[in-house]
């Protein structure tokens, strides 16, 4: 960082002192690029994609980190010589000055711009005129858009930040995962059952009123009822949010939907997959959420409690989201119920988009993310701040809000990770289509292939006429599954290692095209 005219130059620094630092930081960075490379090693080699591809989004967001230390170490002095008037420089400052200092030093008032003064360097009048630090020196009523030391200090936030949501996110995964992990009991008791042919071949009827997933989600005091349901619904997602019953409901639904023709489909281990592609978009930090930082820091002024209020946010969609996921659970449930007395067979839900918002269960991860964002910004700048400027900073404000930030943002890190993720893992799957993870990796690279294929043979060939079939692909690469036509719609049927694709008949193949634009 450029500091005052009195401060050593590169000419003048013993050579001993940048070999010495120049190693400890060459050290630092190799340790860290090859602890990533053999993590990355180590999740390929036990067939971990989905956590691969979060570690490369991690990648990701260390070297645009890299690139904005680079634009701020780069352009810190350009920035420094933009002068802006005093008047403006006292509007909107995180932490009030005080009388005393109103007409002091030209510079020193201003460290308050984003951070209170007591940063690593001060510069007062004197040195700030005999340095080249602002363009406006020895006019009066100027000083500089933004000190060396507040630049600092928002370069060292920025990386605060980007740690604490990586690291808070990783937590978020890792204690919802194994709160998710603890109904692999229940898949593998149901996968344990033997399958009885003669047991199959009578004709059973389920009493619906009776049933345990009806009883607990639809019958009982106002639960049948749309503003009771909801308020049930808040209550809910607080103890037991799935429940045996929950779970093996939804997990039958999923199974007639999507895959028919193999009951024995391991419904947990698709959840496990599922939510571990899911994570590498949580981690990253995307541009609506850089977004988000810069609309904070411009609200943080003294006197607004800004953050205060804005912790509340992700409190307020958190419990929204819960409720939701809840919710649809229960409508799945006043479907069956509303509808039937008896049901010939198992109680079979139906999955449906119609039953989340605007038809889009995506947009729930979403929210979750945004969620996740907002709750490490609250906790990574209250971290930041007690560490650089320590509890008593103006920053901190009183003692009156900062308790309930902390217990706001503890209690939607638990939250989110032992009742709202679990919900959304296995709710997100009664949408009308199945997302990829339902096939092995090997299966996947395999149907990729196959759709690439089937969208370039397509472009090249005219239409097929009426009543023609088509078999696509090879051998090599084509593994998976059998797609048939049932019921008019596409489903995917058989076990995940079978070891051919096919298409069907004619009446399927707008189906099939549909498919492969998708993979492909």
């Amino acid at each position: 960082m450029a500091g005052g005219a009195n401060e050593p130059t590169l000419e003048f620094t013993p050579t001993w002192v940048l070999a010495v630092v120049c190693t400890v930081i060459v050290v630092i960075s190799l340790a860290v690029e090859r602890f990533l490379h053999y993590a990355g090693k180590y999740l390929k080699k036990r067939n971990q994609k989905p956590l691969f591809d979060a570690l490369q989004k991690i990648k990701e967001e260390l070297m645009l980190l890299g690139f904005i230390s680079l634009l701020l170490a780069v352009f810190q002095d350009s920035i420094g010589k933009i002068c802006i008037s005093e008047e403006l420089a006292d509007k909107w400052l995180p932490c009030k000055k005080r009388a005393a200092h109103k007409h002091s030093s030209t510079t020193a008032h201003f460290l308050t711009n984003f951070f209170p003064p007591g940063g690593r360097r001060h510069l007062t009048e004197d040195s700030a005129a005999s340095s080249d630090y602002g363009s406006g020196k020895g006019k009066v009523g100027k000083v500089p858009l933004l000190s060396l030391t507040a630049l600092h200090h928002l370069h060292i936030f920025i990386f605060v930040l980007a740690a604490v949501h990586v690291v808070f996110c990783a937590l978020t995964i890792l204690c919802g995962g194994a709160q998710i992990r603890l109904w692999k009991r229940w898949e593998d008791a149901i996968q344990k059952e033997e399958f009885d042919s003669e047991e199959a071949l009578r004709t059973k009827f389920t009493n619906v009123q009776e049933h345990t997933f009806i009883r607990g989600r639809f019958l009982g005091i106002g639960k049948n009822l749309s503003i009771l349901s909801w308020v049930h619904s808040f209550i809910k997602q607080f103890y037991g949010c799935v429940t045996r019953s929950d779970y093996t409901t939804l997990r039958f639904g999923f199974i007639m939907a999507h895959c028919r023709g193999n009951p024995k489909f391991n419904f947990h281990k698709y959840m496990i997959r599922a939510l571990e592609a899911d994570f590498k978009k949580v981690v990253g930090i995307s541009w609506y959420l850089w977004l988000f930082v810069v609309v904070f820091l411009l609200l943080n002024v003294a006197g607004w409690h800004a953050y205060f209020w804005i912790s509340f946010i992700p409190l307020t969609l958190l419990l929204a989201v819960g409720t939701k996921l809840e919710h649809v659970i229960t409508r799945l449930a006043q479907d069956v119920a509303q509808r039937h007395i008896a049901v010939a067979g198992d109680l079979v839900v139906k999955p449906s988009d119609d039953h989340f918002w605007f038809h889009r269960p995506r947009l729930i991860l979403i929210l979750i993310h945004i969620i996740l964002f907002q709750n490490s910004f609250e906790l990574a700048f209250l971290l930041f701040i007690w560490i650089r400027y320590k509890f008593k900073s103006c920053l901190m404000h009183e003692v009156d809000f900062i308790v309930p930030r902390l217990v706001i943002g503890v209690f939607v890190q638990l939250l989110c990770s032992y009742s709202t993720l679990p919900l959304y893992a296995i709710v997100t799957q009664m949408g009308t289509s199945f997302k990829k993870a339902i096939f092995d990796e090997h299966i996947q690279q395999g149907l990729v292939g196959w759709a690439q294929q089937a969208k370039k043979n397509n472009n090249l060939r005219k239409p097929a006429t009426d009543g023609s079939s088509v078999q696509t692909g090879s051998k090599q690469g084509l593994v998976g599954v059998e797609l048939t036509k049932n019921g008019g719609d596409l489903t995917a049927t058989g076990d995940v290692e079978a070891q051919e694709i096919k298409q069907s008949s004619s009446p399927t193949s707008s189906k099939m095209q549909t498919l492969a634009k998708t993979w492909s």
